[in-house]
C-alpha cells in the first residue's frame, strides 16, 4: 500500500504513526506506542534560564512561513527517520493544511523550529530541531501556547524524551492516549488563528496555565 496524505492522517485518527529506519531506507512501518509520550497543554515547565532566553534570546517567531526548512532541519541530524517518501507526504499535508511548523530564527536565520499534523483539537507533534542554544524549547514554549489558545486539547509528542519530559512532558498507557484522541477529535481548533504573542504576553500566560 502506497504512503498518501489521506492515509497518514486516517492513521493519526487511529493513533498510529510512520517512521523509516533511516533517511535512504525506502519501506515506512507504523508505530504503536504501547506508552505514548504527551505534552500535557496546563503543564508546560519553563525554567528560569528559558524565560530569560524567550525575554533576552532576540528571536523572531513565526508560523508556517518556511515549512520545508523545518522539516528538513529535523532531518538534518545522523540518524533520522524522516525519508524522502515521508518528507514528500508531510509537504502534501501542508500544503491542504493539515501540518504546520513553527519556525525560531535568529538575525534572519532558521535557528530552530517544530511541525506537526493537526486533525480537529489534536496536534500530532513530528519532530523539532535546534541550530542555536535553546531554540528548540523556544519553539515548543511558543507552540504550547499556541495550542492552547488555538482550542487544541491534545499534544502529541510520540514519545517521552529526557528533553521533553523536562518541560513537562508524560508518558500515559495505549488506551489513555485513545481515550483522549477520541475527545480532541471531536474538538474544532485552528492552528492559524492566534496571533504570535510577544515574550511578555508568553511568558504571563504560560505562568498561569501551568
Amino acid at each position: 500500500m502506497s504512503l498518501t496524505a489521506d492515509l497518514l492522517l486516517h492513521a493519526y485518527s487511529a493513533g498510529v504513526f510512520p517512521m523509516a529506519e533511516h533517511r535512504d531506507d525506502p519501506e515506512v512501518f507504523w508505530v504503536d506506542p504501547k506508552r505514548r509520550g504527551i505534552l500535557p497543554l496546563d503543564g508546560f515547565r519553563i525554567s528560569r534560564s528559558l524565560a530569560k532566553r524567550i525575554r533576552n534570546g532576540g528571536f523572531l517567531i513565526t508560523v508556517d512561513r518556511d515549512f520545508a526548512g523545518v522539516v528538513d532541519g529535523c532531518a538534518d541530524r545522523a540518524e533520522t527517520w524522516i525519508n524522502s517518501e515521508i518528507r514528500d507526504r508531510y509537504m502534501d499535508l501542508h500544503m491542504m493544511g493539515n501540518a504546520h511548523s513553527l519556525e525560531v530564527w535568529h538575525k534572519g536565520e532558521l535557528a530552530g523550529g517544530t511541525y506537526g499534523v493537526t486533525l480537529g483539537g489534536a496536534f500530532f507533534g513530528e519532530s523539532m530541531f535546534s541550530r542555536r542554544r535553546d531554540a528548540s524549547k523556544v519553539a515548543l514554549a511558543y507552540l504550547t501556547d499556541r495550542l492552547v489558545q488555538a482550542g487544541f486539547t491534545l499534544c502529541d509528542t510520540q514519545f517521552l524524551t529526557p528533553h521533553l519530559a523536562s518541560l513537562g512532558g508524560v508518558e500515559v498507557t495505549r488506551a489513555r492516549y485513545r481515550a483522549l484522541l477520541r475527545e480532541a477529535l471531536e474538538k474544532e481548533a485552528d492552528f492559524m488563528r492566534p496571533p504570535v504573542p510577544d515574550p511578555q504576553l508568553l511568558l504571563q500566560r504560560i505562568t498561569q496555565t501551568s
